[in-house]
């Protein structure tokens, strides 16, 4: 079977059968198909998409391509769930999620990715940490999640390949918002992993890759539907996007945020709101909640006593970072070696930030990728982000940019003020859960 048949017949519109998928699946998988025609691939299913029993098919062919865990649930003492995340600006959710958890009793192993188009990657992150292995081998992965309760990792040799290959094809050929290619993405990684449950954090808004809330819930409903047909109990929870979430956007500044929240030194108050419904969606499902606000009770208590400030610790020493990594932050933090103030343009109220153009802004400083293989600086970004409805004047800046230099850093200062929004009046408050989606099984 010719793969630029294959090809042919997805770009003309026809459905694929189960051998075709199977067998372009393997090409992947084994190199014999190139970059090239993986590239043609997506292009093809992001233009004509795909029926639901294709996605399926091609989810548990990339599940499949490679090794496929098997947890054992009684053993470990508590159920095997994961989070993810369609992605955003500024979206540093899993850093603080997957120890809040574990301290709760669930077991992660939290297969996570790169930075993709104007998003930030929670792998980008955790590769800032010295030492930290992000890609261990398998039995390090469940020593670490039996010992620790959490791993935050990426995709190893074994895990789901074929999607590695396809993964970073998409990123650089506009092709990562094709549903079909989103949803076989994620859940060939989740179950490789071995997961019981998902949660999914499925984002909206100018820094989500699905702008509306109507297409965020086709997303959300697309993968609910095709994770049932794998037996994955998966909950979808719609989150805003229309703004960048937290304090911050940039690798080392928001490892430096998240180490703020654990401590409980400053926590911004969509991004705690985010954490809380995650949390509380992984607990339910689980079965380690009676409800939600049982739940929420759990994971703030977990932050309260430091219980998951200790995990997360825990899991960087576990992985080769430094066991003082949180005691001595400002040590290893690593500086952009300059820092300019944003100043808003007018004084009034921010009505509005175009979280895309953040994003961008930040690839243009070298926070993310152009291309596939290109290494990025984990110094850049923005912090001290103003929240939409702050009142702003010329004594208060919107953010501060942080840039190798000083032409980049007021590129980006420039960049930042002309994607934010200054009105006379207060803009209406959004609320940044818009909805939940899912059942358990």
């Amino acid at each position: 079977m010719l793969t630029s048949d294959i090809i042919r017949r997805k770009r003309d519109g026809a459905a694929l059968d189960a051998a075709s998928i199977r067998a372009l699946v393997a090409g992947i998988t084994d190199g014999s198909v190139s970059d090239a025609q993986i590239a043609s691939f997506c292009m093809a299913t992001f233009l004509q998409g795909m029926t639901a029993d294709e996605t399926s098919v091609l989810t548990r062919e990339m599940a499949t391509s490679g090794r496929v865990l098997a947890w054992e649930s009684a053993a470990l003492g508590g159920p095997v769930i994961d989070k993810h995340s369609t992605g955003g600006v500024g979206d540093k959710v899993s850093l603080a999620l997957a120890p809040i958890v574990a301290a709760c009793g669930c077991f992660v192993p939290m297969v996570s990715g790169r930075g993709l188009g104007h998003s930030g990657g929670t792998l980008d992150k955790m590769d800032c940490i010295p030492g930290y292995r992000s890609t261990p081998d398998l039995a390090t992965l469940r020593k670490v999640v039996a010992d620790v309760g959490c791993a935050i990792i990426g995709q190893t040799e074994d895990l789901a390949p074929a999607d590695r290959r396809v993964y970073a094809v998409r990123d650089v050929t506009a092709t990562v918002e094709s549903l079909p290619l989103i949803t076989a993405s994620i859940l060939s990684k989740k179950i490789a992993a071995g997961n019981e449950f998902l949660v999914m954090d499925v984002k909206y808004g100018s820094g989500a890759f699905m702008t509306d809330v109507a297409r965020a819930r086709e997303l959300a409903a697309h993968l609910v539907e095709t994770a049932a047909a794998a037996n994955l109990s998966v909950r979808a929870v719609l989150t805003d996007m229309d703004e960048p979430l937290g304090v911050s956007a940039g690798h080392w500044l928001e490892l430096r945020e998240i180490h703020e929240y654990l401590a409980g030194t400053h926590r911004e108050a969509r991004l705690h709101e985010v954490v809380m419904a995650l949390a509380s969606e992984m607990l339910v499902v689980t079965g380690l909640a009676e409800d939600r606000d049982d739940a929420q009770a759990q994971a703030e208590g977990a932050l309260a006593s430091g219980a998951a400030r200790d995990r997360f610790q825990r899991m960087v020493t576990a992985l080769g970072g430094p066991w003082d990594f949180l005691d001595r932050f400002e040590h290893y933090f690593e500086a952009a070696p300059v820092a300019v103030s944003v100043p808003a343009p007018e004084a009034g109220y921010l009505a509005a930030v175009d979280a895309r153009e953040v994003g961008l802004a930040i690839v243009g400083l070298g926070g993310g990728r152009r291309r596939g293989d290109e290494a990025i600086d984990g110094r850049v970004g923005f912090s001290d982000i103003l929240p939409v409805g702050a009142a702003v004047n010329a004594e208060r800046p919107l953010a501060v940019a942080h840039a190798a230099d000083d032409a980049s850093a007021h590129e980006a200062a420039a960049r930042y003020a002309a994607a934010c929004t200054i009105t006379s009046t207060e803009p209406a408050s959004r609320p940044v859960i818009a909805e939940r989606l899912g059942a358990k099984r």
